[in-house]
Formats: structure tokens, sequence, C-alpha cells
């Protein structure tokens, strides 16, 4: 039986209007951001004020910011230094501008989080929402000759690092090992009954189209958990009934670009939605531990 299905409307505004006065400086460089009204709109239909919600790959903490804000508890984990620390900062000026919740930040490989998360946690998170690293394409910023004053195009800020092991830069096949992986430990820190949320898109490399979302889905059953629901998270506008693309230059430049040479690659729209339950029941091994499903 085909999962339940609804659209979710997170672009009424621009992505910027949406992190506008909510994060530090510096924020703007991730070159792959989590929408924030994606993440909000996940935690207030997952989960109640006072709940724990995790981001095991939180990249600048957007998850986390939008938790603290609603009332929630956080717990994010991010791999590159930088970004945690931008993480840790964005965490702690939420804290100081009404929210409500705490948030708390770790840097480290999210395939072990059993390894470094507090004990204590393990079995108690409500809610995980988390976005694996996809498709360079969508990825980055560019400065006209306006901006720089240097004559062409230079495209910035479309590399999560540098680090050759990051899993922005493997293979397709290592990513979806990871991606599984990542779920496993995430099934183990999850409450029975709790829910977890990945977004995800499709990419094309070499006018290959590469599904990541049906892939996600099989990791996440790979892994456990329960498949609940596939939704369509908005990257665009309604206005009278009609979508409003807010697409970057460089992705209107990679879309005719592709297009010149008869690849039917089209403006990114949406975001798959793919939500998880873990359900209460028999006791799995993982590894060499002994961990309820």
């Amino acid at each position: 039986m085909p999962a339940p299905f609804s659209v979710w409307n997170t672009a009424p505004t621009s992505a910027p209007a949406q992190r506008k006065g909510r994060y530090v400086p510096g924020s703007t460089a991730h070159p792959a951001k989590m929408l924030p009204a994606i993440a909000a709109h996940a935690i207030r239909t997952y989960t109640n004020p006072g709940d724990l919600v995790l981001d095991p790959m939180c990249g600048i903490g957007t998850t986390l910011v939008e938790a603290l804000h609603l009332g929630r508890c956080a717990v994010g984990v991010e791999y590159e230094p930088q970004w945690a620390d931008l993480a840790s900062r964005n965490t702690a000026s939420a804290a100081h501008e009404g929210g409500t919740g705490t948030g708390a930040v770790y840097c480290g490989d999210a395939r072990r989080l059993t390894q470094f998360l507090p004990g204590e946690l393990r079995g108690t998170v409500d809610l995980v929402v988390t976005s694996p690293p996809y498709g360079s394409s969508v990825h980055g910023q560019v400065r006209s000759t306006r901006d720089s004053g240097e004559r062409g195009v230079a495209k910035m800020n479309y590399r999560y690092s540098h680090d050759p092991a990051n899993l922005a830069h493997v293979s397709t096949d290592q990513l979806l090992e990871a991606i599984t992986q990542i779920l496993v430990q995430c099934r183990i820190m999850l409450r029975p009954g709790g829910t977890a949320v990945v977004t995800t898109r499709p990419w094309r490399t070499h006018g290959e189209l590469i599904d990541l979302p049906s892939a996600v889905l099989a990791a996440g059953r790979a892994a456990g958990l329960v498949p609940a629901e596939r939704c369509v998270a908005l990257l665009t506008g309604v206005r009278d009934g009609r979508l409003v693309a807010r697409p970057s230059f460089f992705q209107m430049k990679n879309v005719r670009d592709a297009r010149r040479q008869g690849i039917p690659l089209s403006v990114v729209q949406h975001e798959d939605a793919l939500v998880f339950n873990r359900s209460a029941g028999a006791v799995a091994l993982i590894g060499d531990e002994r961990a309820p499903h």
C-alpha cells in the first residue's frame, strides 16, 4: 500500500527572508542549507513543545534554530568543524532571542552517533529532521561582474569542505551506504513511535538521473525504520493557485546549459520529505550492541 502523501507549503517567502535576523553572519556560506520552513513544518507536525529533536547532519543548525524557536529541545551533529561552530553560534543566538528550548551541537561523524552523544539520550529522541548531501547542480552561489568588479560570473560557496572523507565527495553507492548507517544510528536514538523526516531530491550526473529519494526510502527500510509518508515540501511560493519559482542564478544557468545539451533538466520546485516511524518491536543486533526496533 503506498504511503500517505501531502504537500507542504513551505516557501511562502524566500529563503533569505526566512533566515533574516535568525542566523549569525557567515551562515549563508554553507552550500546547501535546509529551508527553515521545512524544518519548522516537520517540527510542528510531528512533535509537541518540550520534545527532543535531532539532526545528525545539521550543517549551520537550521533544524536546531527552528526547534528552539518552537519550544523544543534540540541536538545536532555536524562533521565539519567550521559548520559545527556556526551551528553552535546559531543555536546560542536562538536561545537568546526567545527560544525556550535547550540545544547542543557535537562535531563528529553521524555514522557513529551512539559513540559520542550522551548515553541518556538514547531512545529518547522524538523527531529526527535531516538532509544528506546531494547533487552539486543546485548548490552554490554566484557573483556577477556587478558584484565582484571582475569580468564574468564567479561561482562561490559551493563546497561543503575540502575533506575527501566528507559524504559530499563520495560516490553515490558510498553515500547510500552511509545514509543507511546514519539511519540505523538514528533509529537507536529515537524513542519507540518516534519519527524521522529526511528531505532530499533527485539530481543528474552526466545526464543520468540519480533517484536519491527512492534510494533513501530503501535505506530507511534497511535501517529498520517504517516508511509512513512521502511528501512534497515546496521550494516555490503559491500565488492565486499558481507556483512562483524562486531559482537562483546558478540553478537557472545549470538548467539552460543542460537543455542546450539535450538533457531534460528542470528548475527544482520541491524537496521530497520522506517520513519514517520507529516501531516498537523485536530486538535486533546492531554491530555488537543490542538495540530495539
